[in-house]
């Protein structure tokens, strides 16, 4: 079977490095364009980009020219985007409009009522959001929006709680990777040795998002979940892995024990688990009283799996548990990964 042309948007950034990364070898998809700014255009991808990551340099694709970030220079039926959000809101339709399928990694279409916002474990559904897009738009092809990296790890703790109890209430409080900030990140002299009780707009997109998330689709539209959410988010001197802190009030007031079996039982939707990117189990659950820990178990998987662990009785909500995810490949470049081939598996593409 030919695999299937694509482009990638901001190629040289860190989530580009990490598309390019993890679309070299690819089972359905083969990279055709590299994308990037004006000035990196006509460089190759050596010359215009500084690899951040590890071996093989520039995914092996060191000699290829990049493109301008315009449809027209850098046609494919798939597109992945690591643009920032203001250049994604003028970019990323162009694309959609031309034939595309944009599997973004930015904010910027998010929370609009007609684009997808996936976590194919949880919301699988929700992909169908894209015909009422197309409908309402024009356009030939589609966005496809992957949540906040906090968020994504949220929803992957607290999907198999929704679905088994109901949830009530939410308090979450993350200790958050400085690769996050994008490079080069937080400047040493704020970071080392120190923790910022601030993220710009962090804590407004986890409780936007995970209601949508968690929502119900049906009639071509999404219902969002209709639990209250609070969240802190915290910048911590980790390299990679966002640690949450979750307490949650759930419907019949279920012991730990009940919840644990839950968690450990769940596996998502059943179209998810033979994807390419899926993790073997999406929920690694601990039973150490020290774990889960970014050292330790962020890495699992490939960095697509969540680890839960501390399941435990809390005095204000009913649970509270320690929840790990990794933010730069669950929450960002295999997560988009991952709904390209959700929607291939689906028939939407290929």
């Amino acid at each position: 079977m030919s695999r299937i042309p694509v482009t990638i948007l901001g190629a040289t950034g860190v989530v580009g490095q990490k598309f390019v990364r993890r679309l070299k070898d690819h089972p359905l998809f083969e990279i055709r364009h590299l994308a990037a700014s004006d000035r990196s255009a006509g460089k190759t991808y050596a010359e215009a980009c500084a690899w951040r990551l590890d071996e093989p340099s520039y995914g092996g694709l060191g000699d290829l020219v990049l493109r301008g970030a315009n449809p027209g220079e850098a046609p494919a039926p798939v597109v992945f985007s690591a643009l920032d959000s203001g250049p994604a809101k003028e970019i990323e339709p162009l694309y959609a409009a031309a034939g595309s399928w944009v599997f973004s990694n930015a904010s910027a279409f998010r929370m609009e009522p007609d684009v997808p916002l996936l976590v194919p474990e949880a919301n699988a559904e929700h992909i169908a959001l894209a015909k009422t897009q197309q409908a309402t738009r024009g356009f030939k092809g589609a966005i496809v929006c992957n949540p906040n990296c906090t968020a994504t790890v949220l929803v992957m703790g607290l999907a198999p709680l929704h679905q088994a109890f109901g949830i009530e209430k939410v308090f979450m409080t993350s200790m958050q990777a400085i690769s996050g900030a994008g490079y080069p990140g937080v400047p040493a002299l704020d970071i080392v040795g120190n923790v910022i009780p601030f993220i710009r707009s962090e804590e407004e997109k986890v409780e936007e998002e995970t209601p949508k998330m968690l929502g119900t689709f049906a009639s071509g539209t999404v219902t969002p979940a209709p639990f209250a959410i609070s969240a802190l988010c915290h910048r911590v001197p980790v390299v990679e892995g966002h640690s949450e802190a979750v307490s949650v009030a759930l419907r019949g007031n279920p012991t730990p024990e009940a919840v644990i079996e839950a968690l450990k039982s769940w596996r998502g939707d059943p179209r998810v688990t033979t994807l390419p990117s899926a993790p073997p189990v999406p929920i690694r659950l601990h039973s150490a009283e020290n774990r889960p820990q970014v050292r330790l178990d962020v890495e699992r998987d490939g960095g697509m799996s969540v680890h839960i662990g501390r399941v435990r009785r809390c005095g204000l909500l009913g649970i509270k548990f320690a929840l790990l995810g990794h933010n730069t490949e669950r929450g960002a470049a295999g997560a988009s990964v991952l709904n390209a081939e959700l929607a291939h598996a689906m028939g939407y593409i290929g």
